[in-house]
């Protein structure tokens, strides 16, 4: 019989370990757990999947809820430095010692009666937060999707209501290798006779297929509820509710307003269980917070975070790098996993590069610096790039970031993108506040 750990850390690597081989992707595993613990919520439950703009819905939904005086609880992964940053309550991230009765109590469920269960990190990790919440007294959940959607360990919950973000191509070797077989897997949290609403204005066909198939209240963008607005503000209409002269959300980004879209329309169709007034949507908007989405740090040079790391959420960020204004040179931080569909990333952002600070990270699945500066150099080769763009590689993020800085000039950019692991590489001892030497001085 192993020894029981007491730390969070102990227990984050007793879930490692026990980590099973060759496992079927199924749910009956963590239903059987689930199960067992009687794990269940007494309060709405908002389910949030897709590609791009998870997070940021997630933060938008606990913001609005927040302003709205409900006690909130939001699951979200993976972490930027700390796992308990996965989950918060009531708006506050919570304690490491506040998760291990939760992990002991999993544990003990998932080895009952001596017929133990098999479960992956991310499923043992799962489980011990939703318990976390179950026993938090919240007015609502709000889980993140890990992967996909249909096998994702959040999925043994029952949503009241599913959101369904932007779908790309990620992940494909679980996934499927399309738009339409990604978006079935996502549609698996839409459940009989509740609302699914799509903010993705280009949703795969195999998502509203679903949603009919299974008789789920289907709220699409475009059809059920619509956005427009100016550079200054803009409105929203539903089915029985408009929002007018609203303020833009306070995560950057023109990909935000898709998001805070859905948000809106996920509010709307649970009225009846989650009431919330016109202020505390707009104050929600103006007030949600969200690390390394388009997070812009003010200081000598101007420094941009962002946890792009496929093609469409790269595409994405250039977009709106593009419409920061003009900087005399961009330096970029960049380091990704090994799965990543590269080329079209480096080629999509590259024009806007004048340095490359390539990083290597802290897990196996990533690739070294060395692999993304020859991926790099190939793409550049191919593309014809620019001959004065320059390239280096680093052994992690916070060693790259300073390479950048030093060679950075006050009015230049710095933009850290890719994994998870590099932006929370960068921001491992807290946000830098950058300080270059002027010219001269």
């Amino acid at each position: 019989m192993h020894t029981t750990p007491h730390t969070l850390e102990g227990w984050l690597r007793h879930c490692e370990q026990i980590h099973p081989v060759g496992i079927d992707m199924g749910l009956e595993r963590v239903r059987e757990v689930a199960h067992r613990m009687a794990l269940k919520f007494n309060c709405p439950v908002i389910t949030v999947a897709g590609t791009n703009g998870k997070g940021s819905t997630c933060a938008m939904l606990e913001a609005v809820a927040l302003q709205a005086g409900y006690r909130t609880g939001v699951y979200t992964s993976p972490h930027l430095v700390h796992f308990q940053e996965r989950c918060r309550v009531h708006g506050e991230i919570v304690g490491p010692a506040d998760l291990l009765s939760h992990f002991e109590a999993v544990e003990k469920a998932r080895t009952q009666g001596g017929e133990e269960v098999s479960l992956t990190y991310f499923e043992f990790t799962t489980l011990a937060i939703l318990r976390l919440m179950s026993h938090s007294l919240l007015d609502v959940a709000i889980l993140e999707v890990g992967l996909g959607g249909r096998l994702d360990a959040t999925n043994v919950i029952d949503a009241d209501c599913a959101i369904i973000t932007s779908i790309d191509i990620d992940h494909v070797e679980f996934l499927g290798p399309d738009r339409e077989s990604i978006g079935r897997e996502k549609a698996g949290i839409m459940r009989t006779g509740r609302p699914a609403i799509v903010s993705d204005p280009m949703a795969p066909q195999s998502v509203v297929d679903h949603a009919r198939e299974i008789g789920a209240d289907l709220w699409r963008v475009g059809h059920d509820f619509n956005v427009g607005g100016d550079k200054q503000q803009w409105n929203w209409a539903g089915r029985g509710r408009r929002y007018a002269g609203l303020a833009y959300p306070a995560l950057r980004g023109a990909n935000q307003l898709v998001n805070a879209a859905g948000v809106l329309a996920a509010f709307e169709a649970l009225r009846d269980k989650l009431p919330v007034t016109a202020q505390a949507v707009r104050n929600g908007m103006a007030m949600v917070d969200l690390p390394g989405r388009f997070q812009i740090v003010p200081g000598q040079p101007t420094l941009v975070l962002d946890v792009a790391h496929n093609p469409h959420s790269v595409a994405a960020l250039t977009a709106n790098l593009d419409a920061m204004g003009y900087y005399p040179v961009t330096h970029a931080v960049f380091g990704a996993m090994a799965d990543k569909d590269l080329a079209p990333m480096l080629g999509k952002i590259g024009p806007l590069v004048d340095r490359w600070y390539f990083t290597s990270l802290p897990t196996p699945r990533a690739l070294s610096g060395a692999d993304l500066q020859q991926k790099w150099n190939a793409v550049h080769m191919v593309a014809g790039g620019r001959k004065d763009v320059s390239s280096s590689v680093y052994p992690d993020p916070l060693l790259a970031l300073q390479a950048a800085v030093e060679a950075a000039d006050p009015a230049d950019r710095i933009v850290v993108f890719g994994s998870f692991y590099t932006v929370g590489g960068v921001l491992v001892n807290g946000i830098p506040r950058l300080n270059a030497k002027h010219l001269g001085a």
